[in-house]
């Protein structure tokens, strides 16, 4: 069956591009163009390469919780890296002022 009739790609080409190592729309279109024109078909190429089906997505699933993780709440890591330069910078302008 055809996946994108504007370059005649069939589900068969794309689960073989996905057997291959791409795991997105824009690494299938890549490889074969598919979802490049009217962008119909780009829902249906998501359908075909599903969700977690990808080691290398899965791989980077991993590194985010792990970063997340090691940083506690991301808000909380943000404010506190944000008051450090704002100190650092402080102190710096109060040297150069004496």
């Amino acid at each position: 069956m055809y996946v994108c009739s504007c370059f005649g790609i069939t589900e068969a080409q794309v689960k073989k591009h996905a057997d291959a190592g791409a795991c997105t729309p824009r690494q299938i279109a890549s490889a074969c163009k598919a979802g490049t024109d009217c962008g119909g078909c780009v829902r249906r190429i998501q359908a075909l390469l599903g969700r977690g089906d990808c080691p290398r997505r899965e791989l980077l699933d991993q590194r985010q919780e792990t970063a997340t993780a090691s940083l506690g709440h991301p808000v909380a890591a943000t404010v506190a890296a944000s008051a450090a330069a704002i100190g650092a910078i402080r102190d710096v302008t109060l040297s150069d002022a004496a």
